[in-house]
């Protein structure tokens, strides 16, 4: 007996409905299986990411010991960004000017952004960066890192680059310090350039692995003990006392993105006995702040007026001050800056210390530096070799 046509199509439908239905939990199983697949190689790439961030982390130095130079630099993103006055520039700025004696003394809101041997691009970059977190009414550039016209040393730029974050700005600046031999990538990827470190491990590394102490305060490193200036030795005679036009460029850099952007721009030469300072540098340094119409201070010139004694206001013979030359220094720059100076357009610098935020955080502050002169007084630093 034949079958009706349509039962023999009902039954082409329900095979066609099942051939459909079976197709479709195919599809859907194998787009389960590739879902799958992606998140199993998402989770496996963001492990190793995670792995090479963290070994990367362990291997680049912490400078947290003897050389903590390198800390500083990153320390700024820290803080509340509504200073009206920064420093830029190398050791003879951050060793021997105390912003927590300007706010106390003065009610002057500074911050020192240094680092160990800062040439002069690195400084222009540091103020183009400053700039773009906050409006200071002054910056203070030292104008010792005039004398070089080259990068110098892959070390001391890793202490100013490494603690900057990421932006133009610190492309622009890693590409003006390379030394030759040195790769961008290795400052992209710092663990190319410090895998080998791992041999050098030490306690550090793990302690702060994850978070870092503060090495200043407000930009400023402290030294409480003595080493008096003795038999400082005279320069030894150059071939060329010229500064370098490359160390010029940046320095027209420096007061032109001072004067876009209302800066008053304030030069100074710490007193520092050496790195031996030159008549020669001297006389080129006042001739362009004259050209220029800039202030100009050198405290080379100033030991009377300040009253700073380099048998008891250095502990490193003259190189750098401790506290109680920093303070004598700072005191006398505060009065400067606390009366302005018209002949410069240079207005006098706001006594803030009756605000009470602002006043509460500093308040914090004084408790981590005074507790740190008595840790210092019991406990001496010495000297580094």
């Amino acid at each position: 007996m034949q079958a009706s046509s349509s039962t023999i199509s009902s039954e082409k439908e329900a095979l066609s409905f099942e051939a459909l239905k079976e197709q479709e939990e195919k599809g859907r199983g194998n787009r389960k299986n590739r879902l799958s697949a992606a998140a199993c190689i998402a989770v496996s790439a963001a492990l190793i990411l995670g792995v090479l961030a963290l070994l990367q982390a362990l291997l680049m130095p912490k400078y947290m010991g003897k050389i903590v130079e390198g800390a500083m630099v990153a320390e700024y993103y820290g803080e509340v960004k509504d200073h009206d006055m920064v420093f830029v520039g190398d050791c003879e700025l951050y060793e021997n000017f105390d912003p927590v004696y300007l706010w106390k003394q003065y009610g002057i809101n500074s911050y020192i952004r240094g680092s160990a041997q800062q040439l002069i691009w690195q400084s222009y970059y540091l103020m183009e960066e400053t700039l773009q977190y906050e409006h200071p009414k002054v910056m203070v550039f030292n104008v010792l890192s005039l004398q070089y016209n080259e990068p110098q040393k892959e070390s001391y730029n890793r202490m100013t680059l490494d603690g900057m974050r990421w932006s133009k700005t610190k492309i622009d600046d890693i590409n003006a310090s390379m030394t030759k031999g040195e790769q961008f990538l290795d400052y992209v990827f710092p663990i190319l350039r410090f895998h080998s470190r791992w041999k050098e491990l030490e306690q550090d590394d793990f302690t702060y692995l994850f978070h870092k102490r503060q090495v200043t305060f407000n930009g400023y490193y402290m030294r409480t003990d003595v080493k008096p200036a003795e038999n400082v030795p005279e320069g030894k005679p150059l071939g060329n006392y010229n500064f370098g036009d490359n160390a010029w460029d940046y320095m027209d850099r420096i007061v032109k993105l001072c004067r876009d952007n209302d800066v008053q721009l304030l030069l100074v030469k710490a007193p520092s006995l050496y790195p031996f300072w030159y008549p020669q540098w001297e006389e080129q340094v006042e001739e362009y702040a004259a050209a220029n119409h800039l202030e100009y201070i050198n405290f080379l010139e100033l030991t009377e007026e300040t009253g700073l004694d380099f048998q008891t206001d250095t502990y490193d013979a003259g190189l750098h001050l401790n506290l109680s030359g920093a303070d004598k220094i700072s005191d006398y720059f505060g009065g400067l800056l606390a009366k302005g100076n018209p002949e410069y357009g240079r207005e006098a610098m706001p006594d803030r210390r009756g605000e009470p935020e602002l006043s509460s955080r500093w308040e914090e502050k004084i408790k981590a530096y005074e507790a740190e002169i008595r840790r210092q007084k019991e406990n001496p630093p010495g000297i580094d070799p």
